[in-house]
C-alpha cells in the first residue's frame, strides 16, 4: 500500500505540492460517486481524502452536509464505505485519508475501525470532533492497525498546543486556512503564510492546508506559502451537486478542475 511518506517525497523531488481532493464517499450514489473518484485520481490526484456520510457534521458547511445527506439517504454507511474503498484500491493504489466524526468510530468500535479500513486501504483517519486532548482514544489503535495519524491546526491554535498536535501526527498536519466550516471562500486568510510557516519550524511531517480553498490562484497560494498538500472540498462537491442530472458534465467540470489546480501548483 502507498504510504503518505513516500507521495511527499516523490513530489517534493519534482518540486509539486499534493492535491487532495475531498469527496463524500456515496454522493449522490454509490457508482456515480466511484466514477468521480476515479476521474479525480485520474485528473491528478495525488492523495484522496474521503468522508463518510454523517448525521450532524459540526464542521462542514451547508455544500458538504447536503452531500453527507445525499449519500445516506441512497443508503451509505460504514459496511458499504469499506466496499467503496476496496474498489477505489483495485483501480490506483493511492493514499487515502478518512476525515470523520467519532460516533461512527465508536458506535463501529474504534479498534475494529481502524483494523477493518486499514485492511481495505486506508492510510489515516481524522476525527474531526475529537481535540487532541482526547486523542488517546484514537491513536494507540490507530497505530497498532498501521495507521498514520492526522490532526487539525486552526488559525488560532497557540503555540504550545500546535506543538503538541504536531508531536502525536505521523502522517500531515490537517491545516485550516479559515476559522469556521468547510466552504468555499472568495479570499483566503491573511494567516495561512504564518501558520504554515509556524507549522513547518515545528515538525518534518507534512503540511496540508485545506478548508475555503475554491481555486487554482488559492492554492497556488497555499504552495507558495510553503504548504505540502491542497485540500479541496467544498468546491468539488459543488460540482457534484450542480450536475446530479448529468453525469458526463459532473466527471467533465471535476477533471477539468484538479486539472487546472494540478498544473497551478
Amino acid at each position: 500500500m502507498k504510504a503518505y511518506k513516500q507521495v511527499f517525497s516523490e513530489l517534493k523531488e519534482q518540486n509539486k505540492t499534493a492535491l487532495i481532493p475531498f469527496f463524500v464517499i456515496g454522493d449522490p450514489d454509490f457508482d456515480t460517486s466511484l466514477a468521480v473518484v476515479k476521474a479525480a485520481i485520474d485528473a491528478g490526484a495525488d492523495i484522496l481524502e474521503l468522508g463518510i456520510p454523517f448525521s450532524d457534521p459540526i464542521a462542514d458547511g451547508p455544500t458538504i452536509q447536503k452531500a453527507d445527506i445525499r449519500a445516506m439517504t441512497s443508503g451509505m454507511n460504514v459496511n458499504k464505505a469499506l466496499e467503496f474503498i476496496r474498489r477505489v484500491k483495485d483501480y490506483r493504489d493511492i493514499p487515502i485519508g478518512l476525515l470523520m466524526y467519532y460516533n461512527l468510530v465508536y458506535q463501529y468500535g474504534a479498534e475494529k475501525f481502524f483494523g477493518d479500513f486499514h485492511e481495505a486501504g486506508v492510510n489515516s483517519v481524522l476525527v474531526a470532533d475529537l481535540s487532541i486532548d482526547d486523542a488517546g482514544e484514537i491513536t494507540g489503535p490507530a497505530r497498532s492497525a498501521g495507521l498514520d495519524t492526522v490532526f487539525m491546526v486552526t488559525p488560532n491554535t497557540g503555540p504550545e498546543r500546535m506543538k503538541r498536535i504536531a508531536a502525536k501526527t505521523t502522517g500531515f498536519v490537517y491545516t485550516v486556512s479559515v476559522l469556521g466550516v468547510t466552504g468555499s471562500r472568495e479570499r483566503l486568510s491573511d494567516t495561512v503564510e504564518d501558520l504554515v510557516g509556524r507549522l513547518k519550524s515545528l515538525t518534518d511531517v507534512p503540511v496540508c492546508v485545506g478548508f475555503g480553498i475554491s481555486g487554482s490562484e488559492q492554492a497556488a497560494t497555499v504552495t507558495r506559502a510553503g504548504a505540502d498538500g491542497v485540500i479541496i472540498g467544498s468546491r468539488i462537491v459543488g460540482l457534484i451537486e450542480s450536475n446530479l442530472g448529468d453525469g458526463e458534465g459532473m466527471l467533465a467540470q471535476i477533471s477539468t478542475f484538479l486539472a487546472e489546480v494540478r498544473a497551478a501548483i
